[in-house]
């Protein structure tokens, strides 16, 4: 089974959330813009779901800021399985960064496991979605997404944060071809 270090992530997070701004110069000027950025969302502050996917091995996830503030997530759902070490891959492939989420906005991705009836891989009880890096995450039994008799796991892949719930299951169709 191949899975993703979350190691990468949780380092650009870091360097994102120590820094807290970025700066950008203006061509032909010598003085430099501060922009400040959102810092990390804080896990209380997000509601975090997973829940059947409409195909057997499929799940969408979706988090929301229930906060005040605008917050930063990683772009890539942090998506870990019961037991096993790594976490699903992005597609289309890429690299952390913060993906900006305001006041009660919600945001969509999409989890392809394995089919159930591969016979490569395991099998396992829970998932945990973390909408960042830096967070524990929250626990959804299989039953939970739709997989009653356990989570195939076998080279799982998850589509990066998109603003719909149709646009998570059109990013994971379309990497997916």
């Amino acid at each position: 089974m191949r899975l993703r270090s979350a190691v990468p992530s949780a380092l650009s997070v870091v360097a994102l959330a120590l820094t807290g701004t970025a700066v950008s110069a203006t061509t032909g000027t010598a003085a430099a813009r501060v922009v400040p950025r959102p810092g990390v969302c804080p896990e209380k502050a997000l509601d975090v779901r997973a829940a059947p996917g409409g195909q057997r091995n499929a799940v969408r996830i979706s988090i929301s800021n229930q906060g005040g503030a605008a917050c930063a997530v990683d772009r890539i759902p942090t998506v870990t399985f019961r037991g096993l070490d790594g976490s699903a891959e992005a597609v289309p492939p890429t690299g952390s960064g913060p993906y900006v989420l305001a006041p009660g906005e919600r945001a969509y991705a999409a989890l392809r496991t394995a089919d159930p009836a591969t016979a490569e891989g395991h099998v396992v009880g829970s998932l945990s979605v973390a909408a960042d890096p830096s967070h524990l995450g929250v626990t959804f039994r299989a039953a939970t997404v739709g997989m009653p008799a356990g989570i195939h796991v076998w080279v799982p892949v998850t589509t990066l944060w998109q603003e719909s719930r149709a646009a998570a299951d059109r990013a994971l169709s379309d990497a997916l071809g």
